[in-house]
Formats: structure tokens, C-alpha cells, sequence
């Protein structure tokens, strides 16, 4: 199991993203759980960036949900950690 961490930006993205909709903070919250235990699991559709993200992955939370990570080496462990980025919809996020 990786460990997730998160930025500032990304949460703020997440409060504002899920402010009202309950089902949607669901949908994030089981997507991160999947994530920790396999970042390339098909449910998520994880996929590299290129661009100005090229160093990022994203992933898909639902139907126009994604979320941008970076996959890092933990300098005390050297395990890796998944950096959660941003939150959005395809729009958002891109």
C-alpha cells in the first residue's frame, strides 16, 4: 500500500469541488483508497500527462472527475508516495 499525500492546492480544489455534492466526495474518497493500493488499477483509467503536466498522471473518479498526481520516491523510506495535485472536472484540471 502507497502512502497518499496532498498539496495545498489540491485540497482546496476538493473542498470546492465537493461542497455539495456528498456522492461525488464519495466517489474521490474510493478512488484515492484505490490509488493507494494500485494506482494502475483499470477502474481508474490512470493515464501520463504531456504538456505543461508532463511529469503527472491522471486518473478518473467518475464521469467528468479526474485527478492529477505525481508518483514520488520518499526521501526517509524511499517508498514510493502518490502526490495528490488537483481535483476537477476534465476542463478544470487540463
Amino acid at each position: 500500500m502507497r502512502e497518499v499525500r496532498t498539496t495545498p492546492k489540491f485540497d482546496r480544489a476538493y473542498k470546492r469541488f465537493v461542497r455539495h455534492n456528498a456522492i461525488l466526495k464519495q466517489a474521490i474518497d474510493e478512488a484515492i483508497k484505490q490509488m493507494a493500493l494500485d494506482v494502475f488499477a483499470p477502474s481508474l483509467e490512470t493515464h501520463k500527462l504531456s504538456g505543461k503536466l508532463f511529469k503527472a498522471f491522471s486518473c478518473s473518479c467518475g464521469y467528468d472527475c479526474r485527478i492529477v498526481f505525481t508518483i514520488e520516491r520518499s526521501e526517509s523510506t524511499s517508498d514510493e508516495v502518490i502526490v495528490l495535485h488537483d481535483v476537477g472536472t476534465h476542463d478544470e484540471v487540463y
